[in-house]
């Protein structure tokens, strides 16, 4: 049907009489309409508010937690540092870190081994980790701000500092032998490649009389059954040396297949031979026929590890009375004891225990507001 037009209407408006007029097919690409713009200068500004707001309120909320914990930590009315300089000469005493809440919190302290329950004096000095033998002390420390630094110090009888080593990682185990001479610290580091989604461990042992550091133990030959384990994931921690400052024992893990093995080393050889497996920490007793040391004994993360005692020469191992889980290098107070810390549940506190080496009697709780003790002898 012949649809009339007038001038300026357009062939393809029809009337709406039920006809449908056929409209032609564009003949080229179709230009997009144009979209309003989303973001007005408006929505900018009030999502840039947005955003100062939400920091602001994560900055405020950080703040507000890190108050929240040095209140805890430094709120109490615990011991404070006195004026009488800490040293570690004296009648026999046990050395510690302080974790009672106040102003001596994170310094260290020693209290008199007769009466570890009495007084404590706490001194000027501050360690993560502490470990001390025959006037030498191992200082483990974190010296915090814009980029956290990590050291091993080795302090003299009156806690001055002799030597500083800058660490790789976060502190988390250290010893000396009892000559003092040798000292050995674990620390975690992250980023190796056989280790990428979590952390691995690095063991050094530094000889203070000569300064010759063994950076990590990882460098080490290893055997076990006379064959050579060289797998790149193996890790070492837990280092306890013999009298004679070259023989040591230590914790040594392998990723595939997870394993944890008790390895003896020879420190002038550099090397070592694997002893036994499911051994960490261990801590040889003063008459040297003996470790101390946790045993993974369950898969429950809450309660993974037992104490345990092994005696080298027969190869027995004897569960201690402490039942509850100790994640620590448990020290030996003297032959017939050792000692251990265990967190209190609030905070960041621990308290030193301490049991019999021989499978019998009680936990016992030795010092309130304590952490990472050693004998002074």
């Amino acid at each position: 049907m012949a649809v009339d037009t007038e001038p300026g209407e357009h062939p393809d408006e029809t009337e709406d009489t039920g006809d449908i007029a056929e409209r032609p097919e564009p003949a080229g690409p179709v230009e997009p309409e144009p979209v309003a713009a989303v973001f007005t200068r408006g929505r900018v500004i009030a999502f840039v508010v947005a955003l100062v707001v939400l920091a602001g309120v994560g900055v405020g909320y950080t703040l507000h937690a890190v108050k929240r914990e040095d209140d805890k930590r430094y709120g109490g009315s615990g011991t404070a540092p006195g004026a009488a300089p800490l040293t570690l000469a004296g009648p026999r005493r046990l050395l510690f870190r302080s974790t009672e809440s106040g102003p001596g919190y994170g310094h260290l302290a020693t209290v008199a081994a007769a009466d570890p329950g009495g007084a404590r004096q706490v001194g000027d000095r501050t360690c993560d980790r502490v470990y001390a033998a025959n006037g030498t002390a191992l200082c483990l420390t974190v010296e915090r701000g814009v980029i956290a630094r990590n050291y091993a110090l080795i302090l003299d009888g009156t806690l001055h500092e002799v030597r500083r080593i800058e660490l790789s990682g976060t502190p988390n185990r250290a010893r000396l032998s009892a000559s003092g001479r040798m000292a050995s610290w674990t620390v975690f580091v992250y980023g190796d490649s056989y280790a990428a989604s979590s952390f691995s461990t690095r063991t050094s042992i530094l000889d203070t009389r000569t300064g010759d550091l063994v950076e990590s133990l990882e460098d080490f030959a290893v055997t076990r059954d006379g064959k050579d384990v060289r797998t790149p994931d193996r890790n070492f921690w837990g280092v306890t040396f013999a009298a004679d400052d070259n023989t040591f024992y230590a914790t040594m893990s392998t990723a595939n297949p997870t394993r944890t093995y008790l390895v003896r080393g020879d420190l002038k050889a550099r090397s070592a031979v694997v002893l036994r497996d499911n051994v960490e920490c261990p801590s040889l007793s003063p008459d040297g026929t003996r470790l101390v040391f946790k045993k993974k004994v369950s898969d429950d993360p809450r309660k993974p590890w037992r104490l345990n005692v092994l005696d080298l020469a027969s190869g027995q191992e004897t569960p201690l009375a402490e039942t509850r889980s100790v994640d620590d290098q448990a020290i030996w107070l003297d032959d017939a004891a050792v000692a251990y810390d265990l967190p209190t549940g609030s905070g960041a506190g621990s308290d030193v225990w301490s049991v019999p080496a021989d499978g019998g009697g009680a936990p016992t709780r030795l010092i309130a507001g304590a952490f990472s003790p050693a004998p002074l002898r």
